[in-house]
C-alpha cells in the first residue's frame, strides 16, 4: 500500500508524454477549478501519487518507457482506489477490455475534446451523496455512501464501475437485465456491435463477492444478460 499525504480536494494527476496535449488537459482542468499535477512518465507518476494522493488520475495509454496499462496495474497493485481515466487512440473491443482489465475505470478517445473530457471528469468527481442508504440482497450489502460492499462481515473494495454495476443489479433484484440495458445504465452509452466489457466486470465482481466461497448471486442468463438472484 502506498504511503501518501492527506487527499487534496481538487488534485487531478495527469500522466501524459505529449507535452502539447498535457498543457491542454492541464489548462482545461485548472479552468474548471481543479489542481492539475502533470508528469510525463510512469515513474514520476508513482512518485507524485505518493506525494499528493489525487482524487483522480488521467493517464495516456502510450507513455514513454512504460505503457499506461502497466501503470494502471501498478497503481491498483499498490492499493490505489481513486478513479483512473485512460486516454486512448483506438476504440476496438480489445482496446476497451485491455483498458478495463488494467484497472482503469473509464477511457476517453482521442482526438481530445475539452467539453466531453471535463464532463467525464465531473462524473467521477461529483460529491458523494450524504446518505447512509444501503442496498441489501441476502447476505450482500452495498453502502451507497462509502461505495463499498459487505458480505459475511468482510468489507469489499470496489472500483467506480464495479460499484455502479453492482448497484444497478441490486436495484433490480431477480429481474433479468439485458446486456444493452446494463451498458446504457452503467456506462451511459451504447456500444456498437459485440463487446465483452460487461463480462469482464461481472467476472471481477464475482471474484470479489465470492472470495470466501460464498454462494453465487450474479447469474448468467444465456443469450440475454444477467440477473441478481440465488441459484
Amino acid at each position: 500500500m502506498m504511503n501518501a499525504a492527506p487527499p487534496d480536494n481538487t488534485c487531478v494527476l495527469v500522466v501524459e508524454t505529449d507535452e502539447v496535449l498535457a498543457r491542454h488537459v492541464s489548462a482545461d482542468l485548472k479552468e474548471a477549478g481543479y489542481d492539475a499535477q502533470v508528469v510525463q512518465d510512469a515513474a514520476s507518476g508513482l512518485r507524485r501519487m505518493a506525494e499528493t494522493q489525487p482524487l483522480l488520475v488521467v493517464v495516456d495509454r502510450m507513455l514513454a518507457g512504460e505503457s499506461g496499462l502497466s501503470f494502471c496495474n501498478r497503481l491498483r497493485s499498490n492499493g490505489v482506489r481513486v478513479p483512473i481515466l485512460m486516454l486512448m487512440a483506438r476504440d476496438t473491443v480489445e482496446d476497451r477490455v485491455a483498458c478495463l482489465e488494467a484497472g482503469a475505470d473509464d477511457y476517453f478517445l482521442k482526438p481530445y475534446r475539452t467539453e466531453e473530457f471535463l464532463k467525464l471528469v465531473r462524473l467521477y468527481l461529483q460529491p458523494d451523496a450524504q446518505s447512509s442508504e444501503k442496498l441489501r440482497f441476502g447476505d450482500l450489502v452495498l453502502d451507497l455512501s462509502t461505495r463499498r460492499a459487505m458480505r459475511n462481515g468482510r468489507t469489499i473494495d470496489l472500483t467506480m464501475k464495479e460499484f455502479e454495476l453492482l448497484k444497478y443489479l441490486m436495484e433490480h433484484p431477480r429481474e433479468v437485465l439485458a446486456r444493452e440495458q446494463i451498458l446504457e445504465n452503467v456506462w451511459g452509452y451504447d456500444f456498437v456491435g459485440e463487446s465483452n466489457v460487461i463480462e469482464v466486470y461481472i467476472r471481477y465482481l464475482r471474484l470479489k463477492i465470492e472470495d470466501e466461497g460464498e454462494k453465487r448471486l450474479i447469474q448468467t442468463v444465456r443469450g440475454v444478460g444477467y440477473v441478481l438472484r440465488e441459484a
